[in-house]
């Protein structure tokens, strides 16, 4: 019988029932019902679990099942009511202790001769992400953003210099590029960096209060040197953004002259993570210590640029720390799929009120509304996964030495802005969910829920406020536009609109020939399709993108004359576009993965899951649909109870499908599940 299939019973506890049946199941058995032994702690998953675990881990399975098996334990996670100083010390120690087996630098170059490798170093954050949050930012901020500014800026003087020290932890480090003045607007940041011919040197200066870099992780305790943006200005000539090395403390850990340091102490989560305010009063360091990849200043004191303009330089250089999104969207995927994995194995367990014929009472999942709270987020989840990979694969071709065009970049960072902003603000949905679906329980702080909840709150506004980010990408979108926005009329800009959008958005997917196909054929008969048809679903996508974005475009050329107001009024709709097209390409990296599954039972449950997502995605959009009559009154209707009908298919299968998801069950930290 298929798992998807098996009916639900109401007797004894779930998590027991899996845990009798695999006793004497010998480990390694296959996909078919019973259960293997796979990856760290020994961990058990059903064959489902299993097959599902390996479909989402995609291409990087090997990578990611070594890291688990590999990956320290015995202090995964903080014990909450520490001090804000204990919380720091613990958390400096772990990091030490995650470098000295390998997850701290990983993939992360040591030299000027050496190869970075984006996937290993990406996987490490994954598996961080599992432990305690404070960790992995402060390991976010040492190696991605302090290291990575020095080896993606630097040149080869200052890798052979600085990155031996900064993957050992012997030289920790800030990423001060954020001022009080100045958070997503990095061009208008107002401290400056000025060149001293009289002595070869550069002058940090921070001469006003909104100079002040704030928010800085190190800044307030444990970094000795910093990362600093700010103005280039040579010969009275402004450069624009550009960063240098500046030592912050001595050996003893007070302020060198010229700098002045603050703690901002607690926050609302990441107690372990020392953010601080950083100062400069005229500063002087030497002239190397400026990283000149792209720009800097030669012997003879004149400025030169491997990139003659100052707009396309500042973004280069700003694209070159894209991994650090990349990252963050993993991140911030990780704590959702934690959070439901708790979340739901409670559901698993704890039962409320008596029904006929359940005595002992109902489990929580047994309720349709507890299923509709958590599966359909489980989906996402399975969604976001899938778009991750395909991310991951991107950056690891152009940062780990494949070919690549610069519009290869771009679209890179477009995309890592993208899923960082849908990931992160999914997880920070999804957890508060999942504390509520487990009542008072999920609010002590021994059931892991509420630290979760604080510490992934911030990623929603660090490496990009992802409203922000969102325009981003709709104003990237909107840029194959500006070569068709002339004299043509409302005709002639639709047939241009169609054309680009056919040729530069749709063909960039792992999936685009079956994409097309499947689109193709649900456009001819839409409304004969059944909810759960997968050409439907792609078509409505593509749908909602291409008349969202065509719109746009159309009422963006109106107010394109330097009218703030009038782009202003934009803004929501910029926002729609860019959620649009991010869901497009999600669904299109879902199909992708369930058409690499060679597992059957694990590719049924994908098929699901996979109309899962798309049908809440469409019945969040469902007026947008109806107003513009893209689906009918009555079809619009039959979405929630298609949706409702998938959640009691899948019910069954649910510890299946947070095993899928790659979170250890003893990974989880949650008081109530290690009864």
């Amino acid at each position: 019988m298929s798992l998807l299939t098996a009916p639900s019973t109401s007797s004894g506890s779930e998590k027991d029932r899996s845990a009798a049946s695999v006793a004497d199941v010998p480990t390694g058995s296959g996909p078919d019902g019973a259960t293997e032994r796979v990856g760290a702690a020994a961990d058990r998953l059903t064959g489902l679990g299993a097959g599902l675990r390996r479909a989402l881990d995609g291409q990087f399975a090997g990578q990611r099942e070594a890291a688990r098996e590999s990956f320290p334990t015995e202090r995964l996670h903080r014990e909450p009511g520490q001090s804000i100083e204990e919380a720091r010390d613990w958390v400096l120690a772990r990091l030490a202790e995650l470098s000295d087996a390998g997850f701290g630098a990983a993939g992360i170059i040591t030299g000027a001769e050496d190869t970075p490798d984006p996937a290993a170093a990406v996987v490490a954050f994954e598996m961080l992400a599992h432990g305690d949050l404070s960790t992995l930012i402060k390991s976010g901020v040492q190696f991605g953003l302090f290291g990575g500014a020095v080896t993606n800026l630097g040149t080869s003087w200052h890798h052979d210099t600085f990155m031996p020290d900064i993957t050992s932890l012997k030289l920790l480090g800030c990423f001060a590029m954020t001022e009080l003045g100045h958070g997503s607007d990095v061009a208008g940041i107002e401290t400056t960096i000025t060149y001293v011919p009289e002595s070869d040197e550069f002058e940090v200066l921070s001469e006003t209060p909104g100079a002040t870099k704030a928010y800085i992780g190190n800044a307030a305790r444990d970094g000795s040197m910093a990362v600093v943006f700010g103005q280039l200005l040579v010969r009275g000539r402004n450069h624009g953004v550009h960063a240098i090395l500046v030592p912050i403390r001595d050996a003893d850990g007070s302020d060198l002259p010229g700098v002045t340091t603050g703690d901002q102490g607690l926050k609302g989560g990441l107690l372990g993570i020392d953010n601080g305010t950083i100062r400069f009063d005229r500063v002087r360091v030497p002239r190397r210590m400026l990283l000149d990849r792209y720009g800097g200043v030669d012997d003879t004191g004149t400025y030169h640029a491997e990139i003659d303009n100052p707009n396309r330089r500042f973004f280069t250089m700003l694209g070159t720390l894209v991994r650090g999104r990349v990252c963050i969207a993993a991140g911030g995927g990780i704590a959702a799929r934690r959070a439901l994995s708790i979340a739901t194995r409670y559901g698993l367990e704890r039962r409320q009120f008596t029904a006929p014929g359940r005595p002992d009472g109902v489990i929580l999942l047994d309720y349709l509304t507890h299923q509709r709270r958590l599966l359909p987020a489980i989906a996402r989840s399975y969604a976001f996964g899938f778009a991750q990979n395909e991310l991951t694969a991107a950056l690891v071709r152009i940062q780990g030495g494949g070919e690549h065009t610069e519009r290869d970049q771009r679209e890179l960072e477009t995309r890592a802005a993208g899923l960082k902003a849908m990931t992160t603000r999914f997880a920070n949905d999804t957890i508060q969910v999942c504390r509520e679906a487990c009542g008072g329980a999920g609010y002590m702080s021994g059931n892991a829920l509420v630290g979760l909840r604080a510490d992934a709150d911030i990623f929603a506004t660090f490496e990009g406020d992802n409203t922000v980010l969102l325009q981003l990408v709709a104003k990237a979108l909107l840029t194959e536009y500006k070569q068709v926005w002339g004299d043509l009329d409302r005709v002639g800009m639709v047939q241009a609109t169609a054309r680009v959008v056919g040729q530069t958005v749709l063909e960039r997917t792992a999936a685009n020939v079956l994409i097309e196909r499947l689109v193709a054929t649900a456009r001819r008969r839409s409304e004969d399709l059944t909810m759960v048809d997968r050409g439907w679903h792609a078509l409505m996508f593509d749908e909602r993108e291409r008349h969202s974005l065509e719109s746009l475009a159309r009422r963006m050329r109106r107010a394109s004359r330097g009218d703030f107001e009038a782009v202003n009024r934009l803004q929501d709709h910029m926002l729609f576009v860019a959620r649009a097209h991010l869901e497009r390409v999600t669904l299109e990296a879902f199909i992708a993965g369930i058409d690499a599954c060679t597992d059957p039972e694990a590719r049924q449950a994908l098929e699901r899951l996979c109309s899962l997502y798309a049908l809440s995605s469409i019945n969040e959009d469902r007026a947008w649909y109806l107003e513009h009559s893209r689906i009918s009154t009555g079809r619009a209707k039959a979405i929630g109870a298609q949706i409702n009908a998938l959640c009691l298919e899948l019910r069954p299968v649910a510890l299946p499908l947070v095993e899928g998801l790659g979170v250890p069950e003893s990974w989880l930290g949650a008081d109530f599940l290690a009864r």
